[in-house]
């Protein structure tokens, strides 16, 4: 009886075969676990174990992968890791070839952006809304060189501003490196003393994607730096619904990057037709004011005269006045003379001696007329003199005086009515009939 010996596989053949019927057979999958013994060697690749209550699995984030890798990755840390299985063939390690981790649910990632916005808005780090220059002489953008948001910026300054100087500094806008290479663009550009915050400004922007991918818009420190920014900064971080750290920290904020440049700067094709219309009514205006002008140059035209016949006009004219001054001064000589002729007629028929004695007598007599006037003038004003002053001698306080009575006065020349206005051994003045005495209050009495 003969026996066959069966074909043996090396360790090798085996491992290879294991290797593609999982890569083949399992393919790309998603897996939620705990990370556990995560290790970060200095080659920039990530190792760790991804395990359960019942069961683990060994796992690697290449380096390439890493880099774009927001969320933290920590002993203990529950996450969700798309990857392919595979067999590592030396060892024999059965084990996971990540792609992608992010934490396990949203619910924690959003939590954690709550607290963080809650706690940067109650340092005011939120408070920026500095308006942004309208164009920017200097846009400076922060964004990835090669994604979708740049290309539509790009596209939509070109299509309404050309005239836009843009400056692309190339940062990455995903994974753990998003953020620091971000706040350090920030303080490359704030540190330029050739930008002016009146004048330049900072778009940070890149396109969509999941809250995972965004998470490093969402960074404190780059949040902090956008605050601190010497030159203004619009974010436009993802598409509307998105909202991240940025945006709030940001001076304004655009729901899209296409949105971000339409805000930067003016539409030209708006600016030409306003321009036109502008220009048109430029242009009939001047039109009416060259028709009006016309028009007045006709009329001016019309009433023009040649020199030579408005010289013969003025010529004509003042002869005529020339005329009428003469025959004036004609006129009135004759007047004159006929009136000279009158009164020396009238004057050689008068007697002047009867006339000059005609004057004396009538001199004399106004003279006789005014001395009698002024003697009965003269009696009347000394009557109604005589009266007014006996009428005054009766009011006068000098004829009481002259009774009997006396005035007293104080040192301030104020009169003492009362003897209560007194006090004993104060000095009083008193005005009698004739003359005036110093005298002191020695006492005082009441009436009885």
């Amino acid at each position: 009886m003969s026996s066959s010996t069966p074909q043996a596989l090396s360790v090798s053949q085996l491992n290879q075969r294991a290797k593609q019927t999982l890569e083949r057979d399992v393919g790309e999958v998603w897996v939620e676990g705990e990370l556990s013994n995560v290790s970060r060697p200095a080659s920039g690749h990530v190792y760790f174990t991804l395990k359960d209550d019942r069961a683990q699995i060994r796992c690697a984030l290449f380096r390439q992968r890493a880099r774009f890798v927001s969320a933290p990755m920590r002993d203990g840390d529950q996450v969700k890791l798309r990857g392919r299985v595979s067999l590592f063939e030396p060892r024999g390690d059965y084990q996971l070839i990540a792609e992608a981790v992010q934490a396990a649910g949203l619910g924690e990632l959003l939590a954690a952006f709550e607290r963080l916005k809650a706690q940067l808005d109650g340092e005011g780090v939120f408070a920026n809304a500095r308006p942004l220059p309208f164009p920017p002489r200097k846009l400076l953008i922060l964004s990835s060189a090669t994604g979708a948001a740049i290309r539509d910026v790009l596209a939509v300054l070109a299509s309404r501003w050309p005239l836009a100087d843009v400056t692309l500094i190339p940062v990455p806008v995903q994974g753990a490196e998003a953020a620091p290479a971000m706040i350090s663009a920030l303080a490359l550009l704030n540190r330029q003393a050739r930008l002016d915050p009146e004048r330049d400004a900072i778009l940070i922007t890149r396109g969509g994607g999941s809250l995972e991918d965004l998470w490093a818009f969402n960074n404190e420190h780059l949040a902090r730096a956008i605050f601190h920014s010497r030159l203004p900064v619009m974010s436009a971080v993802g598409h509307e619904v998105d909202i991240t750290l940025a945006d709030f920290a940001a001076d304004m904020r655009a729901p899209t990057p296409s949105a971000a440049a339409e805000r930067l700067v003016p539409d030209q094709h708006t600016l030409k037709r306003q321009l036109d219309h502008h220009e048109n009514r430029l242009m009939r205006a001047m039109q009416a004011r060259l028709e009006r002008d016309s028009q007045r140059l006709d009329t001016l035209r019309a009433r023009l005269r040649h020199p030579g016949e408005q010289l013969n006009r003025q010529r004509q004219h003042l002869t005529a006045l020339h005329q009428r001054l003469s025959r004036a001064m004609q006129q009135t000589l004759t007047q004159q003379k006929a009136q000279v002729s009158q009164l020396s007629r009238r004057l050689a028929s008068q007697d002047m001696v009867k006339l000059h004695r005609a004057e004396q007598e009538r001199v004399s007599l106004l003279r006789r007329r005014l001395g009698v006037a002024i003697q009965r003038q003269l009696e009347t004003r000394q009557a109604r003199l005589t009266s007014a002053a006996r009428e005054l001698n009766a009011v006068s306080p000098l004829a009481v005086l002259g009774r009997g009575y006396a005035i007293a006065q104080d040192e301030q020349g104020q009169i003492v009515r009362s003897a209560e206005e007194t006090t004993p051994g104060q000095k009083l003045k008193l005005q009698l009939g004739e003359g005036k005495l110093s005298v002191e209050v020695k006492r005082r009495y009441k009436n009885t």
